[in-house]
């Protein structure tokens, strides 16, 4: 071979440049392949660190949602008041997100989502730091500012990153890429429910509510001296989390975080948004199946410990146990779903959830004891997929739009300010005779969380079957 070369200089040339566009054509399909491998990646590498930032803020909210849930029956036994008035928590709580909602969106559009979130971050730890001269007032009602204080900038939060995670890469895998985000939603959640078991439930005073009672119309200043204490055991954990959420903010405020796609196009035609958003049947849909999800979250969530409570006797921080067990199967089922996800479409993945998650409210309802409350532990798996696919179905092509319809999805977490007090006020009357068979008050209560998932299953069905070309 090396003689022929020698003795026929012309082919030896063109050998060596046939050889050489094999060679540039060859790199050339891999670099094809892998620009179309990282253009088609759920977390595209360029923006992996804002991801990582962004995804932060996740664990964030979830904390706050889940450190407050058990504060309803805290406040019960500190104040003496009714499971309806002790579930105004949740009123003031999810209501900062159904009034915020809106005024966030227009705010992101006006400014970038950099912008949300930093003002999302200062009022959260300017709620949560209020609990300081709220507990000094030694009354119910400077909580319920605080609280909604805070979530107006958890609104903030979630109108800003739950769009621009979406945002974040191509759009065929966006719904992917907010579960994955949302997967470590219930890491923050698992840590506040944590915090309220060991660090508030267990350390309140173990007074008992009817000698409590007794004790504030005898001993008033005894009575009072109970309340000092529990309620310095509560702001503890609130003022910890307000100073953390400001550490946040500083480092986002010295960090660079990339432009969303339309994200300098500062015009709004707000009367023709809505007029598109309220002409999409899937997006007015989803608003509607977002409020009862959180609904149903909510009052799972909230109420599991008067569950065990009031049908099994237990005390309030081994209550609080089991609600750690649900969400570590939240957690872990979250995880699980976003994988079927490559495998099943979002709607009717949805749907098959929420057919579980009646399925297992029914038992939660009809079963006694231990069984019934391992009916609503397990009702957690089935919730995991919910927000995110809801969301994400919701918003998918809807372009710029996106961010006032992301708003209308936020706006429904109001659904967790409206439906644990119906709840609560039915906890608060007697035992139900139905057809002979006595049903107590708390177990009737679930009805409620039964209808919100039934109206799920509809809009995983619609989804799948019939908005199934849009998305």
């Amino acid at each position: 071979m090396s003689w022929s070369n020698k003795k026929n200089p012309l082919l030896n040339r063109d050998m060596i440049k046939n050889a050489n566009e094999h060679k540039r054509g060859q790199n050339m399909m891999t670099n094809a392949t892998a620009s179309h491998t990282e253009k088609n990646k759920v977390i595209p590498s360029e923006i992996l660190y804002p991801f990582i930032l962004v995804t932060s803020l996740f664990a964030l909210w979830g904390f706050a949602n889940d450190v407050t849930n058990p504060m309803v029956a805290a406040f019960k036994q500190i104040m003496l008041i009714s499971h309806f008035e002790s579930s105004l928590v949740q009123f003031a709580f999810y209501g900062g997100y159904c009034v915020m909602a809106i005024p966030a969106a227009l705010f992101i559009k006006r400014f970038t989502y950099k912008s949300g979130i930093l003002v999302g971050l200062a009022l959260y730890s300017a709620g949560a730091l209020l609990f300081i001269p709220s507990s000094h007032l030694m009354a119910f009602w400077p909580f319920l500012i605080s609280y909604f204080i805070l979530t107006c900038g958890l609104s903030f939060l979630e109108t800003s990153a739950n769009p621009y995670i979406l945002a974040m890469g191509p759009e065929e895998n966006a719904t992917r890429r907010l579960n994955f985000a949302q997967a470590f939603n219930p890491i923050g959640s698992l840590i506040g429910m944590f915090t309220a078991q060991q660090l508030i439930l267990a350390r309140l005073d173990k007074t008992a509510e009817a000698e409590r009672a007794i004790i504030a119309r005898s001993a008033p200043e005894q009575f009072r001296a109970l309340q000092v204490h529990d309620l310095s055991i509560l702001r503890g954990p609130y003022v910890a989390i307000g100073f953390i959420v400001l550490i946040f903010f500083v480092i986002f405020l010295l960090s660079k975080l990339p432009r969303s796609a339309g994200e300098d196009e500062k015009n709004l035609d707000l009367k023709a948004t809505l007029n598109r958003l309220w002409s999409n049947k899937k997006y007015i849909e989803g608003v509607v199946a977002q409020t009862f999800y959180v609904g149903v979250q909510i009052m799972c969530w909230t109420f599991i410990i008067q569950y065990a409570m009031n049908e099994l006797g237990m005390a309030k921080e081994t209550a609080q146990g089991y609600n750690i067990i649900a969400m570590a199967i939240f957690c872990s089922s979250r995880f699980i779903c976003t994988y079927l996800l490559k495998y099943f479409s979002p709607g009717d993945l949805l749907m098959s959830l929420a057919i579980g998650g009646f399925a297992l409210i029914l038992g939660t309802i009809f079963i006694h004891g231990m069984a019934g409350l391992y009916c609503l532990i397990g009702v957690s798996a089935c919730m995991s997929l919910m927000f995110p696919t809801i969301y994400g179905i919701a918003l998918k092509g809807l372009g710029d739009d996106a961010k006032l319809g992301a708003a209308g999805l936020i706006m429904a977490i109001g659904g967790g300010s409206i439906m644990p007090p119906l709840q609560a006020a039915i906890m608060d009357m007697n035992d139900f005779n139905i057809g002979g068979t006595m049903l107590s008050s708390t177990r009737a209560s679930f009805v409620l969380p039964l209808i919100c998932f039934a109206v799920i299953t509809i809009f995983g069905f619609r989804a799948a079957h019939v908005h199934g070309h849009t998305y």
